[in-house]
């Protein structure tokens, strides 16, 4: 599985962006699909992930301005990421999960920065 994600870039405090990630390959059976961060010197830590019957699980840091999304159909996972704080700041990873087989998959990562 392919991971190849988009839509990061530099904004201001309480700004939005987008991000979209696209799998693509053996993704029959992929469960979870979602989205982590990680910042300079820190490890790297869970912001939103949502099955594959849409259960939705998002980070307390983020809840109420991050909304994750997933189209089945495209393959595609999406975080729309509201008013952004400088704490946001990191490099945003997709992730999926194949859970039967124990697979873990990682996108290439895009960078998000907010100015303040």
């Amino acid at each position: 599985v392919q991971l190849q994600a988009s839509g990061g870039g530099l904004v201001q405090t309480g700004g939005s962006l987008r991000l979209s990630c696209v799998a693509s390959g053996r993704i029959l059976g992929i469960n979870d699909m979602g989205w982590y961060r990680q910042a300079p010197g820190n490890q790297r830590e869970l912001v939103a992930t949502i099955s594959s019957g849409g259960i939705i699980r998002y980070a307390e840091a983020v809840l109420g301005r991050f909304f994750i999304s997933r189209d089945n159909a495209k393959n595609s996972v999406y975080l729309q990421m509201n008013s952004l704080k400088p704490e946001d700041t990191a490099v945003y990873y997709c992730n999926a999960v194949r859970y039967g087989s124990g697979n873990n998959y990682w996108g290439q990562g895009t960078q998000v920065t907010v100015s303040s």
